[in-house]
């Protein structure tokens, strides 16, 4: 009997041991906590495709977002990341100032410019240059990024209202939004239409995709990321640039109003 209890001993202390070893092995060695500075278009992408990669890897992310202009300010201001996600004429400015150096960056998605408004409203025609410019026209309140704000599609619409001779006509109905959702000014009753990039429209609940602008006046952006030299968990974070550039990335692009960025 003393001969059995201590052969069942050896053999529950053998099997604890192999448990831990087990345990062990599907623990990460280490797990880092990475910084992700992004602009607010590509946000919804990041958000989906993270939680499978920190399930996956062990790792934390911490999102951080802004306006393109303002992404790149906080880093000529000195703000540290482990991965930027920026436009590429947004990196060839900080590079060529000597504020971001490393790998080049990677392309992750391509996104334009669409137009929304609150969910049951009626939904304009803006399938023609001149049926986009009457909505624009017909509608009490518009909101947009601002300009000032350094947002690419504020910046670009701005342009187009002049080029369309309604400059100054819209001047007077545009609801600026500086950094965040246009689309949310909808639902509070502020604005009737909202413009910005599609990503950012499709992400506010109770707000409705009508659609692109029309082509011949669409602006296409480029998201690009990029894992800066000196970045502290940069092992990790070209992980999760792999992630974000990778074939699983293709169906939330397309889930949050995206595509691919082409060769």
């Amino acid at each position: 009997m003393r001969r059995t209890t201590t052969l069942t001993r050896i053999l529950r202390r053998a099997s604890g041991a192999g448990c831990l070893a087990l345990a062990v092995l599907a623990t990460p060695a280490w797990a880092a906590e990475i910084t992700l500075l992004t602009t607010g278009a590509y946000k919804p992408v990041a958000a989906a495709l993270v939680p499978g990669f920190e399930r996956r890897t062990g790792h934390h992310v911490v999102i951080r977002n802004e306006t393109a202009g303002a992404v790149a300010q906080a880093i000529r201001d000195g703000a540290r990341a482990d991965l930027v996600v920026l436009t590429p004429n947004g990196f060839d400015a900080l590079i060529r100032d000597g504020r971001l150096s490393g790998a080049p960056p990677v392309p992750l998605a391509r996104v334009g410019i669409g137009v929304a408004v609150r969910a049951g409203a009626p939904v304009p025609g803006i399938g023609t240059v001149a049926g986009f410019r009457e909505a624009l026209l017909a509608a009490r309140a518009v909101a947009m990024v601002d300009p000032a704000s350094g947002g690419s599609s504020g910046i670009y619409l701005a342009g187009l209202f002049e080029r369309l001779g309604i400059g100054e006509a819209m001047k007077a109905k545009l609801v600026l939004v500086r950094g965040g959702l246009a689309a949310a000014r909808l639902v509070t009753g502020e604005a009737d239409m909202a413009l910005q990039q599609t990503s950012e429209l499709l992400a506010v609940e109770g707000a409705r995709l009508v659609g692109p602008i029309p082509a011949e006046v669409q602006a296409f952006t480029i998201y690009a990321g990029m894992v800066p030299a000196g970045a502290e968990q940069a092992e990790a974070a070209s992980a999760l640039l792999r992630d974000l550039a990778g074939p699983d990335a293709a169906p939330v692009l397309a889930a949050k109003g995206m595509t691919p960025p082409g060769p």
